[in-house]
This record gives C-alpha cells, structure tokens and sequence, in this order.
C-alpha cells in the first residue's frame, strides 16, 4: 500500500491548563486507535487531559468529516502529540515572607487522524 493518496486530516488544541507531562500519559493509551476506539476508550479515563483530548480527536473527525468528505469509521489516529505551552508564574509567600514561586504549565495538544485502508 502507498502512503501518498492517503489524506490526513488535523486538528490542535492550544493553551490546555494541563502540564503536557500529564497529557503525554493519556495520549499514550490512544496512539494508532481507530478514532471511534480512541473516544470510547477517552470517555471512561478518569484522568482531567482525557477530557480534553478527546475533544481534539472529536474536532479532527469533524474535520474529516465536513472538509474531506471521509467516513468517521475509517479514521485512525496516525499521529498525537503534545507540546508544552507557555508557562504562567505565580508569587507565592511562604513562611517568613519568603518568596515560593509557583509555576502554572499548558501544553498544545495535535490529533493527526489518516484513512484507513481495508
């Protein structure tokens, strides 16, 4: 089988309020899923990224769905990712008046779903 008429179909979800670090763990359990597979599997995690990833996996079947014309059962999650985003800090004292720096991660999540071939 080529991989050159196969089309990808991607969707991102940016500024999540969860450290990638956490969001790696759930994604994980997910990568090379059928995308129907995946969002059965995501609903039950009990995990706070699952929520959120599985609403990049619902956008990019959408996205097959309304831009490509593709079918929601032959989707596959061929590449998911997620990246850090920007960090917030926080002042924070502590005893004494010391300062306690608190730092707030984010991370970008990225859902490449491809076609499946039968």
């Amino acid at each position: 089988m080529s991989t050159e008429n196969r089309i990808e179909v991607q969707a991102q979800r940016k500024y999540v309020d969860i450290p990638a670090q956490k969001v790696r763990l759930v994604i994980d359990q997910v990568r090379g899923m059928r995308a129907e597979d995946a969002l059965t599997t995501l609903s039950f995690m009990p995990q706070g990224a699952a929520q959120e990833v599985y609403k990049a996996v619902t956008s990019a079947l959408a996205n097959a769905e309304q831009n490509e014309g593709l079918a929601r059962e032959d989707m596959i999650i061929g590449e998911i990712y997620a990246d850090e985003g920007p960090s917030r800090r926080w002042r924070r004292y502590g005893a004494r008046g010391r300062f306690k720096p608190i730092k707030k991660r984010s991370s970008h999540i990225t859902v490449v779903l491809t076609e499946r071939f039968r």
